[in-house]
């Protein structure tokens, strides 16, 4: 299936500092997009890679797992650590259980990480019963678009794959088991109204990872997907300033980035 217009990976070469940016469930690069150009327009080495069974249709996730979806982001990651003297990684919702998990597995590579509303487990009692409804059930209603700012629409599925959906409730339990192993500098940003993340998952992850240097950020204008919200700004700024203070060379160009598998190195 092609992908969704909007929905494209984006690379872009600038300095030594290199960020990977991983978007969330059901969701796409789209999500992150401005975000990413923001980072790349100052100078910085981007990736925001399309997870697979993302930006085409629901029924294509249905036959991915978190294994898939964590594999693309681990591939990205050792590309710009091949091209880049410092790295960060940065996720959304699901994207930011992603990020954990690459800092927990790559330890000192990983420079730093910025979480964005990151998500830790699958809530309510119909989480319990995934493992016999997905057979049953191929999906339920999406959760896209929790977004406060009006006119503004995340692009993202219909619908959940309930096979997809069970898998990631798999991985983030593995990614819980894994917060103590978690050392690195820790911007965290999470919206009080979020109808798809509650806080209490924020809290669980600040509670559990061994960073020492952690800043926690309220983003009081925005819902879920803050990064296309009313904060979206702040979001950006501030981890700009995160990536400045620990890498004071951001910015500064290097050698070009080799072309990464299925774009372009310089834009979706």
């Amino acid at each position: 299936m092609p992908v969704l217009p909007g929905a494209e990976p984006y690379r872009h070469e600038g300095g030594e500092v290199g960020v990977l940016l991983c978007h969330g469930f059901t969701g796409s690069p789209q999500s992150l997009r401005p975000w990413a150009e923001y980072l790349a327009e100052r100078g910085l080495t981007v990736s925001l890679p399309l997870l697979p069974g993302h930006g085409t249709r629901w029924q294509d996730m249905q036959v991915t797992g978190w294994q898939d979806w964590y594999a693309e982001v681990d591939r990205e990651l050792r590309t710009l650590l091949e091209r880049c003297r410092q790295v960060f990684v940065f996720g959304l919702s699901m994207g930011g259980a992603l990020t954990l998990r690459l800092a927990a597995k790559h330890g000192d590579a990983v420079a730093g990480i910025v979480l964005v509303n990151p998500a830790n487990k699958v809530h309510g009692l119909a989480a319990h019963a995934l493992p016999i409804v997905r057979h049953l059930i191929p999906s339920q209603p999406g959760i896209a678009s929790d977004i406060a700012k009006e006119g503004v629409a995340e692009l993202g599925y219909d619908r959940v794959p309930l096979h997809a959906a069970h898998s990631v409730r798999q991985f983030f339990r593995i990614v819980d088991r894994e917060l103590p192993q978690v050392t690195q500098p820790v911007l965290l940003l999470h919206s009080p109204q979020d109808h798809v993340v509650p806080p209490a998952d924020s809290a669980r992850i600040l509670s559990r990872i061994s960073s020492t240097d952690v800043k926690e950020i309220l983003l009081e204008q925005s819902y879920h997907v803050a990064t296309l919200d009313h904060d979206a700004e702040r979001i950006f700024e501030e981890s700009y300033a995160f990536v400045g203070r620990l890498a004071p060379t951001a910015g500064t160009m290097g050698s070009p980035m080799p072309e990464a598998r299925g774009g372009s190195t310089t834009g979706g």
